[in-house]
């Protein structure tokens, strides 16, 4: 069986059971995290990203979460209750709910609706049912006959999440809000809409501004249903199932791609991650003091205090005491969060589903027994930097190179990799060294490895586009000197031919104080007049980014550097070196 990443002999019992769990449930692939005390201590992946089982499963592979995501939106809702912005026991329909507009509205013939509270929502006990059937279905979960809802509501498919929430509001409720505890998909969908209220943003937009971001959290977005809309670094996922397509084309397709309309589950089920980008975001909530926590301790408190209806569920969380944690289940996917009260925190990501009672239980044990069998704990972290270089930026220096910028991110390294015609497909391995020169296996080329914020490319062919892009890493003592790399939202260029056919930068040095060798740099970006000296210039011709540009001793006088670039001109101070 496939496995990749950084290896970790403290924790090899940790590779053994999975793949005995894996071989034993015929799982495809598997992505683990593991941390204690804030320290990403255990990283890896076993088993193929394709359905075809030719590319190993690797750490940087992003899969879908399902119901973690409910998770995910509690977050958002308890960062906003700790704003001000929302209350818990604010009703959400109705004349004064956070959904007050008539498109909802008007859709209520039960009532009892209006009484529905954001608090009641997050525990499941808003009054719908999934388990209890409507419109001649078994069931009434939407995300199981998405057709059907659009053909009802009268709007094109796929269906849109707004619209399934205005056709369980026809439904109504199966019993009074806060009398009973009924799973719900719908009652987290709704919640991403009174996100949506209150904030003027989209969902997604304002939970990545405001609880993945400031968590660190890079590796997230929210899923889509084709894949030919697949995410770079995305897994496949193994469909057991067909269903009619959510697009109405009255072909059946599988569950996991086009049949279920992931991408109007936002709220409830739409997100994918790393499990080591879960793991980040719940030791960005978890009470610990390893960082700087999202919530304030009295809202995590109050999001992980059990339900009066329900003593395993909170708000968003599965509870027991100091132990919190989520699952997700879709075709496809298979998902467990854990946050335990020793420290450890925990993420398993299958791309693979089952729903049997005994497939869980053995899920839901696998952490508990890596705890428990660990003799001694690994000193390294191997969290990825959290900030990417940027301002990547880029001038030709002559007909056939280009000289690139950047502002570095917060890793200790950085390389720069450049592709032609297209992007890459092929990412740096966490515990692999690419040195300079290095191709990678689609092409790509390493052109710089080291501490820099500038290089020089090599030469480049003057018709090909070529795709440029900074990968920041961390290889340090921290990571027991093993490189570490960030490659979701990294820096990147796209250098069109025409930047090679500009025009070579022109100079000349005007009477200036400066002797030696003079270091010319960096480009103009605004032209500016200045009135030159009459005499000639004592240095003039073609100038080369990071080239140094010999001058004549001149007597004590301003020195002034005059750019033509590509009919543009600046003029700049000449400083000593």
């Amino acid at each position: 069986m496939a496995q990749t990443g950084i290896a970790v002999p403290e924790l090899a019992h940790c590779d053994e059971s999975m793949q005995d769990f894996m071989r034993r449930w015929k799982v495809l692939g598997a992505s683990v995290a593991l941390s204690k005390d804030g320290q990403l201590v255990y990283d890896r992946a076993f088993g193929y990203a394709d359905v075809d089982r030719t590319v190993p499963l690797q750490p940087y592979h992003l899969m879908r979460v399902a119901s973690i995501s409910k998770s995910v939106t509690a977050l958002a809702v308890m960062k906003l209750v700790e704003q001000g912005k929302l209350t818990l026991s604010h009703k959400v329909f109705g004349p004064t709910g956070y959904l007050k507009g008539a498109a909802y509205n008007k859709e209520i013939k039960d009532l009892r609706l209006h009484e529905v509270t954001v608090q009641q929502l997050l525990e499941h006990t808003g009054g719908w049912d999934r388990d209890i059937g409507c419109d001649g279905y078994g069931g009434c979960d939407p995300i199981d006959f998405p057709t059907h809802v659009a053909k009802v509501m009268r709007v094109p498919n796929p269906v849109g999440d707004s619209t399934i929430i205005r056709y369980m509001l026809r439904q109504g409720l199966n019993y009074a809000p806060g009398t009973r505890f009924a799973y719900s998909n719908i009652g987290y969908l709704v919640l991403g809409k009174v996100v949506e209220a209150v904030t003027h943003q989209l969902y997604g937009t304002w939970v990545r501004q405001n609880v993945l971001e400031p968590s660190g959290v890079l590796e997230a977005h929210l899923a889509q249903n084709l894949p030919t809309a697949r995410r770079e670094r995305e897994s496949d996922y193994l469909s057991r199932s067909n269903m009619i397509s959510c697009y109405n084309t009255g072909l059946k397709v599988p569950a996991a791609y086009g049949g279920f309309q992931v991408e109007a589950m936002n709220a409830h089920g739409g997100w994918m991650f790393s499990a080591r980008d879960l793991v980040r975001l719940i030791l960005a909530a978890d009470g610990s003091d390893t960082r700087p926590d999202l919530l304030a301790p009295a809202t995590l408190k109050s999001m992980t205090t059990p339900s009066a209806l329900t003593p395993w569920y909170s708000k968003g969380w599965m509870v027991d005491g100091h132990n919190w944690w989520h699952t997700g289940l879709l075709d496809g996917t298979s998902t467990l969060v854990m946050r335990s009260a020793g420290g450890y925190t925990w993420a398993i990501l299958l791309n693979t589903d089952n729903n049997t009672t005994q497939f869980w239980h053995e899920l839901k044990a696998l952490g508990w027994n890596w705890v428990d069998k660990a003799r001694k704990w690994p000193a390294h972290n191997l969290f990825a930097p959290e900030r990417n270089a940027s301002q990547l930026d880029a001038s030709a220096t002559d007909s056939a190179h280009a000289h690139i910028s950047w502002a570095n991110g917060n890793g200790s390294h950085r390389l720069l990799l450049l592709k032609p015609n297209g992007c890459s497909t092929a990412f740096p391995v966490d515990g692999t060294v690419y040195p300079e020169g290095k191709v990678l296996s689609d092409g790509t080329l390493v052109v710089a490895n080291g501490t820099a914020s500038a290089a020089l490319l090599p030469t480049l062919q003057p018709s090909i586009t070529y795709y440029a892009r900074v990968v920041e890493y961390r290889q340090d003592s921290t990571t027991n000197n093993r490189p570490v790399y960030t490659l979701e939202g990294n820096a990147t260029l796209v250098l069109q031919p025409q930047v090679l056919a500009q025009e070579p930068p022109q100079l000349a040095v005007y009477t200036g104080p400066v002797q030696g060798v003079t270091g010319a740099s960096g480009r103009p970006q605004r032209p500016s007049s200045v009135a030159k000296s009459p005499r000639q210039a004592h240095v003039a011709g073609d100038v080369q980014p990071v080239r140094n540009v010999p001058t004549r001793q001149q007597p004590p006088s301003p020195a002034v550097l005059h750019v033509r670039r590509t009919g543009r001109e600046s003029s700049l101070r000449l400083a000593r070196q």
